[in-house]
């Protein structure tokens, strides 16, 4: 749909950021228009996850092999912003933006190993970041660490006259402190995520995690947040129905792809719409405008309404009674081959990966997902923290003591990296018979 199109301007946190001196090194690949959750569904292809060539993965392979071959059989990124995770997992650049509706940004953080962190709504400009849902979206920060994190969140935070939704109050520096004293803090254990389709290598980290805060004598305690088996419905019918609304705007008369049918504007916005839209695209924006007829707009969105109202409340009442943060799994599972993952549909594969971390959107908190260790299969696992509304530095302060005790290990990918010295070397070696 937007084949060719060049923005005639920056987004305020690509613009903030070159303000500060960094280097823009390219865009990124992504679910169409951010609907999916596996970076599968892309115009330019499916998004590989740099972990399917690392040295862990490619050792415990070895030991059970499965017959497939290399080529095929390489593992999904997660997603909806697969590209910037994959980016920063395999070196190539400092620190990643993605956009966060439902976990896009901590979703591919935990499938690559990576700090994923989604701040609280209103706290980072949405000026420029093309909109899925309106009142879910942020722009999400993707880095190796916790610390670099908060370096590009400091640039980021702030008010933004162009966005209403951002706060008014000025915004102090993410400086985060070397030694944090995590025992006077309360950490929660939701109860409701304790899932029957949760692997049990996830399960056995998220208690390990659990452990390893009350051995430092912060309190453990276990909590509810009663409403969280609704959320992932009431999260789908929203996010459709704000798609639906936020779609109508590429219809091919202002910008982006337009169709040749010129029999009537009717027309050509149909075939428009569905030359320019996948099948993901246009099966949410059917949805939605299902949800928003007259006959069912009170049943489905005022209702859904109605239920996210009561799951931000779960999180305020936790808040309330003295819980500081909330530690949560990210993901079911670790990344899965994609050859495994395009088995089932992307509804599906949404409504399953999201599970954790869109509820946490519909409330508006900040959450971050952090990298503890590797499964069996020599793969990343990452953990989820939920902190207060705008009280990102306490959170953020949580996650790098929690990263400082786990050493998460770094990819070790050294046989691309001699791949590419020999090339070099070979290239060398050509250029100098040619000089000669």
């Amino acid at each position: 749909m937007l084949k060719g199109y060049i923005p005639p301007y920056n987004a305020t946190v690509v613009q903030k950021l070159l303000d500060q001196g960094a280097l823009l090194m390219g865009k990124t690949n992504l679910d169409e228009f951010a609907m999916g959750s596996g970076s599968t569904d892309g115009v330019f292809g499916p998004v590989k996850n740099p972990w399917s060539y690392s040295k862990q993965y490619r050792e415990k392979k070895q030991q059970n092999p499965h017959g497939e071959s290399e080529d095929s059989n390489w593992l999904i990124t997660g997603g909806s912003s697969g590209g910037s995770a994959a980016a920063v997992s395999a070196f190539t650049c400092f620190a990643a933006l993605g956009s966060d509706t439902g976990g896009s940004t901590r979703n591919p953080a935990a499938h690559c190993g990576l700090v994923g962190f989604k701040p609280s709504y209103g706290l980072v400009s949405r000026h420029g970041l093309i909109p899925l849902v309106n009142s879910m979206d942020v722009p999400g920060i993707l880095t190796r660490y916790v610390d670099d994190t908060a370096i590009v969140l400091g640039i980021l935070a702030g008010h933004d006259p162009k966005d209403s939704t951002t706060v008014q109050d000025p915004v102090k520096s993410f400086v985060l402190p070397n030694l944090i004293d995590v025992s006077k803090l309360c950490i929660g254990i939701p109860k409701e995520y304790l899932v029957p389709e949760l692997s049990s290598e996830v399960r056995s980290l998220w208690s390990k995690a659990a452990d390893l805060f009350d051995s430092e004598g912060a309190k453990v305690i276990e909590v509810s947040l009663p409403h969280t088996c609704y959320s992932i419905v009431c999260y789908h019918v929203l996010c459709t129905s704000e798609v639906a609304s936020n779609m109508a705007r590429f219809d091919g008369l202002e910008y982006g792809h337009r169709c040749d049918i010129n029999v009537s504007t009717e027309a050509m916005y149909a075939a428009t719409r569905r030359e320019g839209f996948n099948d993901v695209v246009r099966g949410r924006i059917l949805s939605g405008n299902f949800f928003l007829l007259k006959e069912n707009y009170e049943n489905y969105f005022i209702k859904a309404q109605k239920v996210r109202r009561l799951i931000a409340n779960d999180f305020v009442n936790v808040f309330n009674s003295g819980v500081d943060v909330l530690l949560t799994p990210t993901t079911l599972r670790e990344a899965v081959p994609y050859l495994e993952f395009i088995k089932e549909d992307n509804r599906t594969r949404s409504a399953q990966d999201d599970i954790f971390t869109q509820a946490v959107n519909m409330a508006g908190l900040p959450a971050v997902n952090v990298p503890m260790a590797l499964s069996s299969q020599g793969l990343p696992i990452g953990l989820q923290f939920i902190g207060r509304a705008f009280c990102d530095q306490q959170l953020l302060s949580v996650a790098k003591w929690f990263e400082k005790q786990v050493q998460f290990p770094i990819i070790q990918l050294q046989q691309l990296m001699d791949n590419c010295s020999l090339s070099l070397e070979n290239e060398k070696l050509a250029s100098v018979s040619l000089k000669q």
